[in-house]
């Protein structure tokens, strides 16, 4: 099986965390608002929390697909390019 990364762009995805190695992160949910090469930022209730993409899965609730943070971790740029 080929392993694919998510060749879209994640700022402005409504998202849940389903799985994070940081339980206080768990269950989080909002709109991602900002992407680094290893955080994401996402805002929830007026609030942003910066979580780490290596230590996080979260789903993208208008689809359902699951992404694995650690596939993220690039810079956003470099993904979209497929580098």
């Amino acid at each position: 099986m080929k392993k694919s990364i998510y060749p879209h762009e994640l700022v402005g995805k409504d998202v849940l965390v389903i799985s994070s190695k940081n339980k206080s992160n768990f269950g989080i949910e909002g709109k991602i608002v900002d992407e680094t090469k290893s955080t994401i930022k996402i805002e929830q209730n007026n609030k942003i929390k910066v979580l780490l993409k290596s230590n996080i899965t979260i789903k993208i609730k208008q689809t359902g697909q699951v992404l694995i943070g650690k596939d993220l971790v690039k810079r956003p740029e470099d993904r979209l390019k497929g580098k």
